[in-house]
């Protein structure tokens, strides 16, 4: 890696990002749109997980700021019932491209929608294509929705219908930053406005969401859709994930930067690791839903304070095999996993890890706001001496830090979601430490690889060659090169669908 080269480059600006797709699709991609509908297309970013992680599907607090790189779709209806569906990401081996796939996947022969179940077995059977059930389940998730009010009959205005839908993604695979969330929410938004349906916001990640869990088959929670659907260029989404209240839109505050520096070590929502870590916290919720005698919580973790948590913590099995579980305490209460009877499980240790991060979440924001405040009355009233307000600033980023540090400690040491690569590119963040303008390091999302979210000083230079001297030094002991992700980028409300005139 060149050390001179600066880490601190955002990648173009969401407008220009657009300009270039809309480019390809009217230029190199023109006849792939060989019907006569109009071109809708949307644009939705990856996201950094700053806190909360895997904790979300326990409902606890969680913060995601939207990157800079994004997903890309175009949709045009066609009247032949096919869906053709084309990536313009790089192929890798056994990866298809493109695809066909008919109607009759989502609608019977009696005409009536089939369930779920029935087109995840159709869509997903295939590995080459499987790709394909994120963005045409985008699709069957919107009929399902409106087959509501037409008694399980497809919905007139787009029911009878396929489609040309062209994908491009610069959101890497597996790396962390939600690449499946953002290729759902540009599908949906774009979906959504060539069907002429336009869903509430929050409506639109939830059906995201369901795509993932229902067809696709990851036990993820909402956190990453309401990110890549709702967010703001340069601030963080807080949200509850009960199931989704957001809470608000803290600016990142002055002096503040998140960086991501990726392993480029793949990891997957859909990994045994990351489905064990969820079952063990619902295993532990039950455990107080039955010796609480009856403390449901909405079945949220997170409705309990660590304090309460403490009363039924030592109640918890530390560790406990699958059929163990079932035969003592009954069916998992989540809809999205299930409990493998030959599998061992360490529910005290998975369910402690969301009461604590949803405590460490909540801090976390506090500081971002109380910084952020605080540099207001500073540039209003200039009065206090500049010593004074600098280590008033130091300190809050420095606590916000050690949150960091705590949050990916527990992610290894209760979750069994660490991994070498993430936790020495932790480990070099803290060896150059607050002098050099570093403050905080974690991983970041499903864990197991991926990215790891650096809370630094802006703007230094410091923090710059630090920043540097770790990704050669990973690079140096690993032998694998590391990618940097630095900016930000509104969400795919805020930037809208967009029709794409053709040339």
């Amino acid at each position: 890696m060149n050390k001179s080269r600066s880490l601190w480059l955002s990648p173009p600006s969401a407008l220009q990002q657009w300009e270039t797709f809309e480019s390809v699709v009217r230029n190199e991609q023109a006849s792939f749109f060989d019907g006569n509908a109009p071109i809708a297309g949307a644009r939705a970013p990856g996201r950094l997980d700053i806190m909360g992680g895997v904790a979300d599907y326990s409902g606890s607090v969680v913060l995601e700021m939207p990157i800079g790189e994004a997903a890309f779709v175009a949709w045009q209806w066609r009247e032949d019932r096919i869906f053709r569906v084309r990536s313009l990401m790089p192929d890798s081996e056994g990866f298809n491209s493109e695809t066909e796939i008919s109607l009759d996947v989502f609608v019977s022969d009696a005409g009536l929608i089939r369930t779920p179940d029935e087109v995840r077995e159709r869509l997903t059977g295939d590995p080459s294509t499987r790709w394909a059930a994120y963005i045409v389940g985008c699709f069957y998730v919107m009929l399902a929705a409106y087959s509501k009010v037409t008694q399980g009959h497809p919905d007139i205005r787009f029911g009878e219908l396929g489609a040309n839908v062209l994908v491009k993604s610069d959101v890497p695979l597996g790396a962390g930053l939600s690449s499946s969330a953002a290729i759902e929410v540009a599908t949906m938004h774009a979906l959504s406005e060539a069907a002429g349906i336009h869903p509430s916001d929050m409506t639109l990640a939830a059906w995201c969401q369901r795509v993932e869990n229902t067809i696709v088959g990851a036990p993820c929670g909402i956190m990453d859709q309401v990110a890549s659907a709702l967010g703001r260029e340069n601030a963080v989404i807080v949200l509850r994930c009960q199931p989704h209240d957001l809470l608000g839109i803290q600016a990142v505050p002055p002096g503040w930067r998140f960086i991501g520096i990726d392993s480029c070590v793949k990891h997957s929502v859909g990994g045994s690791r990351y489905t064990n870590a969820r079952v063990g916290a619902f295993m532990g919720l039950k455990v107080i839903q039955l010796e609480s005698g009856g403390k449901l919580l909405e079945n949220y973790l997170c409705r309990m304070s660590p304090d309460e948590f403490a009363e039924y913590r030592d109640l918890i099995p530390e560790t406990i095999s699958g059929s163990q579980y079932t035969e003592l305490y009954g069916r998992l209460p989540d809809v999205v996993t299930r409990v493998d009877l030959d599998s061992i499980y360490h529910p005290r240790a998975c369910a402690e890890h969301p009461i604590l991060e949803n405590f460490r979440a909540r801090q976390f924001a506090g500081l971002m706001q109380v910084a952020e405040l605080r540099q207001l009355e500073q540039s209003q009233s200039p009065a206090a001496s500049t010593g004074e307000w600098t280590a008033e600033q130091f300190g809050y980023k420095s606590a916000a830090g050690q949150l960091m540090y705590e949050a990916h400690a527990s992610y290894s040491d209760r979750l069994d979601l660490g991994s070498p690569e993430t936790d020495l590119i932790v480990e070099l963040v803290r060896e150059h430490g607050e002098a050099h303008g570093l403050y905080g390091a974690k991983i970041t999302g499903g864990g197991s690889g991926g990215t790891v979210a650096i809370l630094a000083d802006s703007e230094s230079a410091a923090a710059e060659e630090a920043l540097t001297e770790v990704c050669v030094e990973y690079e140096r002991r690993t032998g694998i090169r590391p990618r940097v992700f630095v900016g930000s980028s509104p969400g795919a409300v805020e930037f809208g669908a967009r029709h794409i005139l053709r040339g």
